[in-house]
């Protein structure tokens, strides 16, 4: 069956800095719980609230193509990096509602206590689906959500705890050695 208009699209935007089994996990779960034709991964060029990233945008980028790349209705997207700034996730939403029909918003449950600082968030609450990715099960304040999900992870990882610790044990195999050459300064 064909189906008409543009393909329904959730976007995982984040820093990926760098991408960790957590990342791939929730790549994992959200192609099985939502109800979607695809799933963008967009690396941000940094992300609105930081100053700085420990890898470079294009490090990040290609990190990125080789863990997702090989994943049925999975698109990594350059279009943030391709920005070279920080662009407002309202921004990107518009973007890809020129080719797609964007109907979910994938975030951390850490997002939450800023969310209504995001640009534009008025719009983004009216237009999007917000999914809620929790690792525990601490009270999630959603009050001031229009429509959300909520999809649990079971990998208790950030890329932080990997870049303070350097702890590369949820770091798969097929980036580990060029995320180790990251984390000890020595830029590829």
């Amino acid at each position: 069956m064909v189906k008409q208009g543009k393909p329904r699209v959730a976007i995982f935007g984040g820093s990926f800095d760098p991408p960790h089994k957590g990342h791939q996990r929730i790549v994992e779960i959200a192609l099985e719980a939502l109800d979607i034709d695809k799933l963008l991964v967009i690396p941000a060029y940094l992300n609105p609230f930081k100053i700085s990233s420990m890898a470079s945008a294009e490090q990040r980028l290609k990190w990125c193509h080789i863990l997702f790349d090989d994943i049925p209705d999975v698109i990594v997207d350059d279009y943030e990096i391709k920005e070279g700034k920080s662009i407002p996730t309202s921004q990107s939403v518009k973007h890809f509602n020129m080719a797609y029909d964007v109907k979910y918003l994938i975030i951390g449950s850490d997002n939450l206590s800023t969310l209504t600082k995001w640009h534009e968030f008025e719009w983004l609450n009216s237009n999007i689906i917000w999914v809620i990715i929790t690792r525990d099960d601490h009270h999630l304040k959603t009050d001031h959500l229009r429509k959300w999900k909520i999809l649990k992870l079971d990998i208790p990882m950030s890329s932080t705890a990997i870049r303070d610790k350097k702890d590369l044990s949820y770091v798969d195999k097929k980036i580990k050695e060029s995320v180790k050459n990251v984390l000890e300064g020595h830029h590829q």
